[in-house]
């Protein structure tokens, strides 16, 4: 897919690897200057390096997206390197990093970890650019907030993730209403299973085949596979094209099928 994204500048949270680097690839190689914001600042870097190398307008900034004044910090410094953002992906997301519980006994630490980033990221990564975009000569731009099925069809065992993104859809929605009459379209993107570096070892076994865990929830999927962040990016590319300009507050699901409903015959 290719769009004319020439002359504006994109902030893409999360951007170093995964979603994340697929989207700011995509945003790149049509014509935006693209500014990742990452914890793994090496890894940032390594993803702005490569995108400078094939040619294209990256740089590379070291943040916690649920840190209000570093994101100040790095909103200014984009709109300084490469003028204001017309464009921003609020992508940067965390999931539980211990096994999954039931409510009664999920960690109350992982609890505050997933909906400060998850959640309260968009939001104060949102309130750093947003001025920004308001202080670009044509005003308003396009904000894209990565969400989750999750959001959409709650699953067990991952409250934290679920409420985040759940809050993530909605806060996109209230987003669009205000930001609308400003110029500004907001929307969201919800994906389902992804095929990341980080789910790999979830799908694929030893042989290469898909693993019983990956087929069993395979199985709620249509086409029968996991998405790759290649195909999210292309969805985020649509959303911020010059052609989606009366698309406001839509979400996106991203996901073979899987929230249409079961494919079994029950």
């Amino acid at each position: 897919m290719k769009v004319d994204l020439q002359g504006q500048t994109a902030v893409v949270t999360g951007g170093a690897m995964g979603i994340g680097r697929a989207i700011a690839e995509s945003l790149a190689a049509n014509g935006a200057a693209v500014a990742i914001v990452d914890l793994a600042a090496g890894e940032a870097e390594a993803t702005a390096e490569g995108l400078r190398a094939a040619g294209r307008q990256a740089a590379a900034f070291a943040g916690d997206v649920s840190d209000a004044g570093r994101m100040t910090e790095i909103a200014a410094q984009v709109a300084k390197q490469f003028g204001p953002p017309s464009i921003l992906i609020n992508n940067a997301g965390i999931n539980t990093l211990h096994d999954r519980k039931p409510i009664h006994e999920y960690p109350a630490a992982d609890w505050d970890r997933i909906l400060r980033v998850d959640l309260t990221g968009v939001f104060t990564t949102s309130q750093a650019v947003v001025p920004h975009m308001l202080r670009r000569e044509s005003r308003g731009g396009r904000i894209v907030n990565i969400a989750s099925i999750a959001g959409l069809v709650p699953l067990r065992l991952q409250s934290a993730f679920v409420a985040a993104k759940a809050g993530v859809i909605n806060l996109s929605k209230s987003m669009a209403l205000e930001l609308g009459p400003l110029g500004i379209l907001t929307n969201c993107v919800a994906p389902g299973s992804t095929l990341t570096q980080g789910t790999r070892a979830l799908f694929y076994g030893e042989s290469d085949a898909y693993s019983e865990k990956a087929a069993s929830l395979l199985s709620h999927v249509p086409v029968g596979r996991p998405g790759s962040p290649e195909e999210i990016a292309h969805a985020v590319l649509f959303l911020v094209a010059p052609e989606a300009s009366y698309i406001n507050g839509a979400v996106l699901a991203v996901d073979g099928g899987w929230t249409a409903g079961f494919t079994r015959a029950w």
